[in-house]
């Protein structure tokens, strides 16, 4: 029944963006065409028979929204170019204004998105106050079934309630219900629930080494139409909240891999290509007045290179303005600037406390070698004492590294001269790459610019 609505109610849509488009196109309200009525018709039906191979009517409980959104928006684009491959095919295609076309296009996708979230919302709703709720049982150990009971309660809005827990390596006098719960440890008994009280949610929160289990489980179940979902717990082994991906046609999880896919890093790109060269062409003036400044400060280069790792641990010669006297390190050690440290300048002193020294990064942005937001990078000698002391420290190496990051603007800048600073600003850099968007980027970057580049831990 949902589905039939569903499908009514994008026609619907479809036919709206049509009037809206002739209305847009024309200047004024009026009927649609003969030729355009043609049009609309067809691809009604080219919706109402493409729309489902885009999963569109799938069940979205507890699913990203916005994957909707692309999802029918790429749908409907396919039709719409369907549509107009196929009037060529009858040479009808002439006597379709373009401009027509395009504001179709555009109005339908935006009332179909319309019209999602607010069906969306409204079954939120309702399952907030406890309506079209699905009843699940879980299949799992104590722990991790505890946990996803948790996530159930907690969101009623998605649809989900817990109805049931299977724990059959719990003690025969423990606990008779989680949370409200009732606990099952016999299989035989918590089947013949699952049949009984017509569940149809099943969640194997089982670990692989259970494999007797949920072959029986799914043996058992082959012929009730109940949804069986695997869901092993792999939090101890993840540092990210990966989705599952396609890898040859089979179903794979990063447990360590980039969470920024190559489709999604564009936007960031683009950005990154377009800011760093504004950046340039409008402080160049700057850049020549600090570049002889540094040059009558102190003896010695205006820059400073030094080696760093990238992307996947690549590494490559980043750019500082100078702010130390020239001295000589001894081998593979480096030490940090500390406060009133005698080998910073005082030009280097300004430049450091106002992070200008840092301004040449962002020839290191235009060469794609850094990014205007990310993990800052350290020092390779930094990076080989705090890999075995800082867990998830080299992941931070997973995306480009950054000029400005979700540490810094959080204050975690400057001196990591104790092992719990560099947790921090690492704990920082994880929360920022398992949670990242364009948006986010953009907010670190006002962020940045409106709490300015000075700092009491910059010396």
């Amino acid at each position: 029944m949902l589905s039939v609505l569903a499908r009514i109610i994008d026609v619907a849509a479809i036919a709206v963006g049509a009037l809206v488009a002739a209305a847009l196109h024309r200047g004024h309200l009026a009927p649609l065409g003969d030729v355009e009525s043609v049009a609309l018709a067809f691809n009604c039906l080219l919706a109402i028979w493409m729309f489902p191979a885009f999963g569109i009517y799938q069940s979205w409980r507890g699913k990203s929204l916005y994957d909707l959104f692309a999802r029918v928006s790429a749908a409907w684009l396919a039709v719409e170019a369907t549509g107009i491959l196929l009037s060529f095919s009858v040479h009808r295609a002439d006597s379709l204004s373009r401009v027509w076309l395009v504001l179709w296009a555009v109005a339908t996708v935006a009332f179909l998105i319309v019209s999602k979230a607010l069906v969306y919302m409204v079954l939120k709703g309702l399952r907030r106050e406890g309506y079209n709720q699905r009843d699940v049982a879980v299949a799992g150990g104590h722990r991790y079934g505890r946990f996803l009971i948790e996530q159930m309660k907690s969101r009623p809005d998605a649809g989900f309630r817990p109805a049931l827990l299977f724990d059959e390596d719990s003690d025969a006098d423990g606990e008779a219900d989680v949370d409200g719960v009732p606990v099952e440890r016999n299989l035989q008994a918590m089947l013949q629930q699952v049949r009984e009280r017509g569940i149809r949610e099943l969640w194997l929160a089982l670990p692989i080494s259970k494999e007797r289990t949920i072959h029986r489980i799914v043996t058992e179940l082959r012929h009730d139409f109940v949804n069986i979902r695997f869901i092993p717990d792999v939090r101890a082994l993840s540092l990210f909240n990966q989705p599952v991906v396609d890898l040859l046609g089979v179903p794979a999880i990063n447990l360590a891999a980039s969470p920024i896919t190559d489709l999604r890093v564009l936007p960031k790109r683009a950005f990154d290509c377009l800011f760093a060269a504004c950046v340039l062409a409008a402080l160049a003036p700057l850049f020549a007045v600090i570049a002889i400044a540094v040059k009558c400060d102190s003896r010695g280069p205006v820059m400073f290179r030094q080696r760093r790792k990238g992307l996947d641990g690549n590494e490559f010669e980043i750019y500082k303005f100078r702010s130390m006297k020239a001295h000589a390190e001894t081998q593979g050690q480096v030490t940090q600037a500390r406060r009133n440290d005698p080998r910073v300048t005082r030009v280097g002193a300004f430049l450091r406390r106002t992070s200008l020294d840092e301004l040449p990064q962002f020839i290191n942005v235009l060469k794609g070698e850094m990014s205007v937001v990310g993990p800052r990078p350290h020092a390779l000698e930094h990076d080989d004492i705090y890999k075995n002391l800082v867990r998830g420290y080299m992941h931070r190496y997973r995306i480009k590294p950054g000029i400005t990051g979700w540490a810094q603007v959080n204050g975690f800048r400057g001196e990591t001269d104790r092992v719990e600073k560099m947790r921090d600003r690492v704990r920082f850099d994880l929360h920022y790459m398992q949670n990242w968007s364009f948006t986010l980027d953009l907010k670190i970057v006002a962020m940045t610019m409106w709490k300015g580049f000075a700092g009491q831990n910059a010396y």
